[in-house]
Protein backbone atom coordinates (compact mmCIF):
# COMPACT_ATOMS: atom_id res chain seq x y z
CA UNK A 1 0.00 0.00 0.00
CA UNK A 2 2.93 2.66 0.77
CA UNK A 3 4.68 1.99 -2.52
CA UNK A 4 1.43 2.37 -4.35
CA UNK A 5 0.82 5.46 -2.63
CA UNK A 6 4.19 7.02 -3.24
CA UNK A 7 3.98 6.02 -7.20
CA UNK A 8 0.55 7.81 -7.51
CA UNK A 9 1.84 11.34 -6.90
CA UNK A 10 5.10 9.86 -9.20
CA UNK A 11 2.58 9.15 -11.99
CA UNK A 12 0.44 12.55 -11.50
CA UNK A 13 3.08 14.48 -11.72
CA UNK A 14 4.86 12.97 -15.09
CA UNK A 15 1.74 12.85 -16.55
CA UNK A 16 1.67 17.00 -15.86
CA UNK A 17 5.18 17.10 -16.93
CA UNK A 18 3.88 15.58 -20.26
CA UNK A 19 1.35 17.33 -20.94
CA UNK A 20 3.24 20.81 -20.18
CA UNK A 21 5.74 19.96 -22.48
CA UNK A 22 3.63 19.34 -25.13
CA UNK A 23 1.25 22.43 -24.83
CA UNK A 24 4.12 24.75 -24.29
CA UNK A 25 6.50 23.14 -27.36
CA UNK A 26 4.27 25.01 -30.23
CA UNK A 27 5.06 28.42 -28.48
CA UNK A 28 8.87 27.19 -27.90
CA UNK A 29 8.83 26.21 -31.73
CA UNK A 30 7.73 29.44 -32.77
CA UNK A 31 10.48 31.13 -30.62
CA UNK A 32 13.26 29.30 -32.17
CA UNK A 33 11.95 30.14 -35.51
CA UNK A 34 12.21 33.63 -35.16
CA UNK A 35 16.01 33.27 -34.74
CA UNK A 36 16.45 31.05 -38.25
CA UNK A 37 16.93 32.46 -41.63
CA UNK A 38 14.49 31.69 -44.49
CA UNK A 39 16.24 28.61 -45.76
CA UNK A 40 16.53 26.97 -42.62
CA UNK A 41 12.37 27.12 -41.42
CA UNK A 42 12.21 23.95 -43.86
CA UNK A 43 14.90 22.07 -42.92
CA UNK A 44 14.51 18.00 -42.81
CA UNK A 45 15.02 16.86 -40.29
CA UNK A 46 14.00 20.00 -38.14
CA UNK A 47 16.40 21.83 -36.07
CA UNK A 48 16.10 22.74 -32.51
CA UNK A 49 18.81 24.81 -32.67
CA UNK A 50 18.01 27.71 -34.52
CA UNK A 51 21.02 28.55 -37.15
CA UNK A 52 21.49 32.47 -36.07
CA UNK A 53 21.12 31.51 -32.53
CA UNK A 54 24.25 33.48 -30.89
CA UNK A 55 25.76 34.78 -34.58
CA UNK A 56 25.89 37.89 -36.62
CA UNK A 57 22.34 38.46 -37.14
CA UNK A 58 20.26 36.93 -34.76
CA UNK A 59 18.32 39.63 -34.22
CA UNK A 60 17.07 40.77 -38.01
CA UNK A 61 13.96 39.02 -38.13
CA UNK A 62 13.26 41.54 -35.13
CA UNK A 63 14.35 44.60 -36.23
CA UNK A 64 12.88 44.22 -39.68
CA UNK A 65 9.21 43.38 -37.89
CA UNK A 66 9.29 46.25 -35.65
CA UNK A 67 10.66 48.96 -38.13
CA UNK A 68 10.76 47.91 -41.62
CA UNK A 69 7.15 46.68 -41.15
CA UNK A 70 6.08 49.06 -38.78
CA UNK A 71 5.36 47.15 -36.42
CA UNK A 72 5.79 49.73 -33.74
CA UNK A 73 3.07 51.80 -34.65
CA UNK A 74 0.96 48.87 -34.82
CA UNK A 75 2.08 48.32 -31.20
CA UNK A 76 1.45 51.25 -30.03
CA UNK A 77 -2.16 51.49 -32.01
CA UNK A 78 -3.30 47.97 -30.68
CA UNK A 79 -2.24 48.94 -27.20
CA UNK A 80 -4.38 52.37 -26.87
CA UNK A 81 -7.39 50.37 -28.45
CA UNK A 82 -7.22 47.56 -25.84
CA UNK A 83 -6.35 49.73 -22.54
CA UNK A 84 -8.65 52.28 -23.39
CA UNK A 85 -11.70 49.88 -24.35
CA UNK A 86 -10.58 47.18 -21.13
CA UNK A 87 -10.52 50.31 -18.66
CA UNK A 88 -14.28 51.89 -19.81
CA UNK A 89 -15.26 48.19 -19.86
CA UNK A 90 -14.12 48.53 -16.47
CA UNK A 91 -16.10 51.30 -15.51
CA UNK A 92 -19.13 51.09 -17.43
CA UNK A 93 -19.71 47.09 -16.33
CA UNK A 94 -18.86 47.87 -12.87
CA UNK A 95 -21.72 50.71 -12.58
CA UNK A 96 -24.04 48.50 -14.38
CA UNK A 97 -23.25 45.39 -12.48
CA UNK A 98 -23.77 47.30 -9.34
CA UNK A 99 -27.60 48.65 -10.21
CA UNK A 100 -28.04 45.31 -11.70
CA UNK A 101 -27.54 43.60 -8.07
CA UNK A 102 -28.06 46.26 -5.54
CA UNK A 103 -30.35 48.75 -6.43
CA UNK A 104 -34.40 49.01 -7.21
CA UNK A 105 -35.90 50.14 -10.47
CA UNK A 106 -38.62 49.48 -12.77
CA UNK A 107 -37.97 46.80 -15.39
CA UNK A 108 -34.79 45.53 -14.05
CA UNK A 109 -35.38 42.06 -14.14
CA UNK A 110 -36.62 42.51 -17.90
CA UNK A 111 -33.85 44.74 -19.22
CA UNK A 112 -30.99 42.38 -17.41
CA UNK A 113 -32.95 39.41 -19.38
CA UNK A 114 -32.41 41.66 -22.45
CA UNK A 115 -28.74 42.45 -21.80
CA UNK A 116 -28.09 39.04 -21.51
CA UNK A 117 -30.19 37.61 -24.47
CA UNK A 118 -27.63 39.45 -26.45
CA UNK A 119 -24.68 36.94 -25.94
CA UNK A 120 -26.37 35.06 -28.26
CA UNK A 121 -26.47 37.77 -30.83
CA UNK A 122 -23.25 36.68 -33.51
CA UNK A 123 -21.64 40.11 -34.15
CA UNK A 124 -21.77 39.33 -37.88
CA UNK A 125 -25.56 40.26 -37.62
CA UNK A 126 -24.77 43.49 -36.21
CA UNK A 127 -21.89 44.60 -38.18
CA UNK A 128 -23.81 46.31 -40.99
CA UNK A 129 -25.84 48.48 -39.09
CA UNK A 130 -22.85 49.58 -37.38
CA UNK A 131 -21.28 50.30 -40.16
CA UNK A 132 -24.09 52.66 -41.29
CA UNK A 133 -24.32 53.61 -37.88
CA UNK A 134 -20.84 54.73 -37.67
CA UNK A 135 -20.55 56.01 -41.55
CA UNK A 136 -23.29 58.99 -40.37
CA UNK A 137 -21.49 59.59 -37.50
CA UNK A 138 -18.40 60.13 -39.52
CA UNK A 139 -16.48 57.58 -37.47
CA UNK A 140 -15.21 55.94 -40.31
CA UNK A 141 -11.06 55.54 -40.47
CA UNK A 142 -10.87 56.79 -36.60
CA UNK A 143 -10.45 54.51 -34.04
CA UNK A 144 -13.68 55.68 -32.28
CA UNK A 145 -15.55 52.13 -33.88
CA UNK A 146 -12.74 49.98 -32.12
CA UNK A 147 -13.09 51.78 -28.98
CA UNK A 148 -16.51 52.90 -28.15
CA UNK A 149 -18.85 49.48 -28.90
CA UNK A 150 -16.29 47.65 -26.60
CA UNK A 151 -16.85 50.21 -23.69
CA UNK A 152 -20.15 51.08 -23.98
CA UNK A 153 -21.27 47.11 -24.81
CA UNK A 154 -19.73 44.92 -21.89
CA UNK A 155 -22.63 41.86 -21.25
CA UNK A 156 -20.12 39.53 -19.70
CA UNK A 157 -18.34 42.27 -17.61
CA UNK A 158 -22.14 43.12 -16.56
CA UNK A 159 -23.02 40.06 -16.03
CA UNK A 160 -19.74 38.67 -14.31
CA UNK A 161 -19.61 41.89 -11.62
CA UNK A 162 -23.65 41.85 -11.11
CA UNK A 163 -22.87 38.04 -9.44
CA UNK A 164 -20.16 39.09 -7.90
CA UNK A 165 -22.10 42.16 -6.20
CA UNK A 166 -24.79 40.16 -5.29
CA UNK A 167 -23.00 38.08 -3.01
CA UNK A 168 -21.09 40.93 -0.89
CA UNK A 169 -22.93 40.91 2.79
CA UNK A 170 -25.90 42.97 2.14
CA UNK A 171 -24.81 44.76 6.26
CA UNK A 172 -22.03 46.87 4.40
CA UNK A 173 -24.29 48.52 2.12
CA UNK A 174 -26.90 49.19 5.04
CA UNK A 175 -24.19 50.49 7.48
CA UNK A 176 -22.66 52.95 4.72
CA UNK A 177 -26.99 53.99 3.88
CA UNK A 178 -27.03 54.41 7.94
CA UNK A 179 -24.03 56.88 7.55
CA UNK A 180 -25.18 58.97 4.99
CA UNK A 181 -23.70 57.53 2.09
CA UNK A 182 -25.11 57.86 -1.47
CA UNK A 183 -25.53 55.11 -3.62
CA UNK A 184 -22.81 56.17 -5.45
CA UNK A 185 -20.42 56.46 -2.43
CA UNK A 186 -21.62 53.03 -1.58
CA UNK A 187 -20.29 51.85 -4.93
CA UNK A 188 -17.69 53.75 -5.11
CA UNK A 189 -16.18 53.35 -1.48
CA UNK A 190 -17.55 49.58 -0.64
CA UNK A 191 -18.20 47.56 -3.90
CA UNK A 192 -15.17 48.85 -5.99
CA UNK A 193 -12.59 48.36 -3.57
CA UNK A 194 -13.76 44.75 -2.91
CA UNK A 195 -13.82 43.94 -6.40
CA UNK A 196 -10.03 43.77 -7.56
CA UNK A 197 -10.76 39.76 -8.96
CA UNK A 198 -13.70 40.14 -10.95
CA UNK A 199 -11.87 43.27 -12.63
CA UNK A 200 -8.66 41.82 -12.97
CA UNK A 201 -10.36 38.92 -14.70
CA UNK A 202 -12.84 41.49 -16.78
CA UNK A 203 -9.66 43.13 -17.90
CA UNK A 204 -7.42 40.59 -18.91
CA UNK A 205 -10.46 38.90 -21.31
CA UNK A 206 -11.58 42.58 -22.60
CA UNK A 207 -7.71 43.19 -23.27
CA UNK A 208 -7.43 40.19 -25.11
CA UNK A 209 -10.78 40.45 -27.15
CA UNK A 210 -9.83 43.85 -28.37
CA UNK A 211 -5.90 43.12 -28.80
CA UNK A 212 -6.92 39.93 -31.34
CA UNK A 213 -9.76 41.90 -32.95
CA UNK A 214 -9.60 41.87 -37.06
CA UNK A 215 -13.19 42.05 -39.07
CA UNK A 216 -13.67 45.61 -37.10
CA UNK A 217 -10.18 47.19 -37.94
CA UNK A 218 -10.31 45.50 -41.57
CA UNK A 219 -13.81 46.91 -41.80
CA UNK A 220 -13.28 50.68 -40.19
CA UNK A 221 -9.70 51.55 -40.85
CA UNK A 222 -8.20 51.77 -44.19
CA UNK A 223 -4.86 54.33 -43.11
CA UNK A 224 -1.55 52.67 -42.59
CA UNK A 225 -1.16 54.47 -39.66
CA UNK A 226 -4.39 53.39 -37.70
CA UNK A 227 -3.25 49.58 -38.67
CA UNK A 228 -3.32 47.48 -35.42
CA UNK A 229 -1.25 44.26 -34.60
CA UNK A 230 -3.52 42.16 -36.08
CA UNK A 231 -3.52 43.81 -38.91
CA UNK A 232 -0.32 44.08 -39.28
CA UNK A 233 0.38 40.02 -39.30
CA UNK A 234 -1.62 40.00 -42.52
CA UNK A 235 1.27 41.27 -44.53
CA UNK A 236 2.86 38.50 -44.12
CA UNK A 237 1.29 36.55 -45.90
CA UNK A 238 0.44 36.90 -50.12
CA UNK A 239 -1.41 34.87 -52.98
CA UNK A 240 1.83 32.46 -52.95
CA UNK A 241 3.80 32.40 -50.42
CA UNK A 242 3.98 33.41 -46.73
CA UNK A 243 7.62 34.43 -44.84
CA UNK A 244 7.67 31.75 -41.89
CA UNK A 245 10.41 33.71 -39.98
CA UNK A 246 9.25 37.21 -40.39
CA UNK A 247 5.37 35.89 -39.48
CA UNK A 248 6.59 33.58 -36.73
CA UNK A 249 8.58 36.73 -35.15
CA UNK A 250 5.50 38.87 -35.56
CA UNK A 251 3.74 36.43 -34.16
CA UNK A 252 5.67 36.44 -30.82
CA UNK A 253 5.91 40.30 -30.79
CA UNK A 254 2.13 40.51 -30.87
CA UNK A 255 1.75 38.10 -27.87
CA UNK A 256 4.53 39.25 -25.41
CA UNK A 257 1.88 42.40 -24.52
CA UNK A 258 -1.26 39.52 -23.87
CA UNK A 259 1.45 37.57 -21.47
CA UNK A 260 2.63 40.62 -19.65
CA UNK A 261 -1.27 41.03 -18.64
CA UNK A 262 -1.68 38.41 -17.85
CA UNK A 263 1.00 37.77 -14.95
CA UNK A 264 0.89 40.85 -13.76
CA UNK A 265 -2.88 40.12 -12.83
CA UNK A 266 -3.07 36.43 -12.60
CA UNK A 267 -2.47 36.82 -8.81
CA UNK A 268 -5.79 38.80 -8.84
CA UNK A 269 -7.57 35.95 -10.90
CA UNK A 270 -6.18 32.93 -8.74
CA UNK A 271 -7.94 34.92 -5.37
CA UNK A 272 -11.20 35.61 -7.41
CA UNK A 273 -10.96 31.95 -8.39
CA UNK A 274 -9.94 30.76 -4.50
CA UNK A 275 -12.64 32.96 -2.75
CA UNK A 276 -15.64 32.56 -5.20
CA UNK A 277 -15.44 28.74 -3.82
CA UNK A 278 -16.04 30.40 0.07
CA UNK A 279 -19.01 30.42 2.02
CA UNK A 280 -19.88 33.64 4.22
Amino acid sequence: MSLRKGLKPLFIYLFLTIYGITTIFPFLWMVITTFKSKGAVFEFPPQLVPDLMFKPGMWDNYAKVLFEHHFMLYLWNSTFISLTASFGQLLTCSLAGFAFARMQFAGKHIIFSILIGTMMIPGEVTIIPEFLMFSKLGWLNTFAPLIIPSLLVGTFGTFLLKEFYSTVPAGLEEAAIIDGCSSFRVYRDIFLPLSGPPLATLFVIAFMNNWNDLLRPVLYTHSPALRTVSQGLMEFHSVYSTDWTLLMTASVIALLPIIVVYVFNQRYILDGMISSGMKG
